[in-house]
């Protein structure tokens, strides 16, 4: 069985603090590989590698039924600043 954006969407909403999530299927709507980007107060503190295995546990159950996943993960002040930058 695919998994949906709404599947990976509930799942992190659920579980922590959700300031942005962009979730992008890259796999024509089979459900196979997505790339996400979210940002939380929960990544205060973390490295980028504790947050994608932070990321990672949450999602365990839909990583194991698709083929590619992808992350950025950032703090809200991360992502403001890097916003700033863009702008």
């Amino acid at each position: 069985m695919h998994v949906t954006a709404q599947e990976i969407e509930d799942r992190i909403r659920n579980a922590i603090p959700v300031s942005h999530l962009e979730i992008e299927d890259h796999s024509s709507g089979c459900g196979e590989n997505y790339s996400i980007v979210l940002v939380s107060e929960a990544f205060d503190g973390k490295n980028t590698l504790a947050r994608h295995r932070f990321v990672n546990e949450l999602l365990k159950d839909e990583l194991a039924r698709i083929h590619a996943f992808s992350q950025k993960t950032y703090t809200p002040k991360q992502w403001e600043a890097l916003l700033a930058k863009v702008s």
